[in-house]
């Protein structure tokens, strides 16, 4: 029987990430949830135990994820696994969102927060027997995909709104707002993390496994999950598209399926230290094949790593210096 794991999760109270959480407490692992609504939380996985504690969070608040990491750095225990999982998308949407140091929200949750995370615990990662990180990126952040040629594609250009400060819209600093480009966009920024991360270990003279995944089309028949804000702003385009996508073409796949997939990264022994990328790649109606994939020449690109995440680095710095609210 395989030993009790420490799983630091985000994004595990709905879709993929609460089927993996479940299946992980059923199999016995140590969970610590970060999570925006205690309340949804213990509805959906139960009370705080020995085995699970649940930990307000925020990631649209830099303080708050500040707080969670000086928590948790505090309890000085190793952490057998990060898992990166929230993702957030409003596609619909015709102006910006931003958090509460007024960064543009998609960016704010699915980058910033995750870097903050990933970075201020990796020394806790590191001390555990066999410590990963695992991020949840998507298909779409490669220009060449199906997805990612749906609508603008992916490109961060040369950062100029990121190093703009906050009030950006977009990270490229030339495109219109588009809550679509601005979710993929954020994806081909997960997969950068990743890279950054494994030249900032190999720099240290350390190594672990950092595994990047995309999971597919995943449209989940309950009203929550990830696509809850685009149903809210096209109820009826999403119903049409759910029926053709998920119903007629089965190019979808099922919350419960990727959540075990998300499970198995978390789990398995094979991973050798670096980087990885795998993509649950649609190969006809109803039939994936979950493998080893190239991710876009963007995402390849270490300059444009190191580039982004020093300048993540010191939007965190900034945000995390002053109150919430004030920019």
């Amino acid at each position: 029987m395989q030993k009790p794991m420490r799983v630091v999760i985000t994004g595990a109270t709905s879709g993929i990430g609460l089927h993996a959480a479940q299946q992980l407490l059923s199999q016995g692992h140590r969970l610590t949830v970060l999570c925006r609504d205690p309340k949804r939380a213990v509805e959906r996985l139960g009370s705080p135990t020995p085995q699970l504690r649940l930990l307000p969070t925020d990631l649209a608040n830099l303080s708050q994820v500040d707080q969670a990491c000086q928590q948790l750095r505090r309890d000085n225990e190793a952490i057998d696994a990060i898992v990166l999982n929230a993702g957030l998308q409003y596609a619909g949407a015709q102006q910006a969102r931003f958090s509460a140091q007024g960064i543009e929200l998609t960016f704010a949750v699915n980058q910033l927060a995750h870097q903050h995370l990933v970075t201020a615990l990796l020394p806790l990662i590191q001390a555990a027997e066999a410590g990963r990180v695992i991020i949840t990126a998507s298909e779409v952040h490669n220009p060449a995909s199906g997805g990612g040629r749906v609508g603008q594609p992916a490109g961060l250009g040369t950062l100029d709104g990121l190093k703009r400060g906050p009030g950006f819209e977009m990270v490229d600093g030339r495109s219109d707002f588009d809550a679509d480009k601005a979710y993929k966009d954020s994806k081909l920024c997960n997969l950068l993390l990743a890279r950054q991360l494994v030249s900032r270990l190999a720099h240290e003279r350390s190594t672990l496994p950092v595994i990047t995944w995309s999971p597919g089309l995943v449209i989940p028949r309950s009203a929550d999950g990830f696509f809850r804000d685009s149903r809210r702003v096209n109820p009826l385009g999403q119903a049409i598209f759910a029926l053709i996508a998920r119903d007629l073409l089965r190019l979808t796949v099922s919350v419960e399926q990727a959540g075990s997939l998300l499970v198995d990264l978390i789990s398995a022994d094979q991973f050798a230290p670096g980087f990885h990328y795998l993509s649950n790649v649609l190969k006809g109606p109803g039939r994936h094949q979950f493998e080893a994939t190239a991710t876009s020449d963007e995402a390849a690109n270490l300059k444009l790593a190191s580039e982004l995440y020093a300048t993540c680095s010191s939007l965190i710095t900034h945000a995390c210096s002053k109150p919430s609210g004030t920019a």
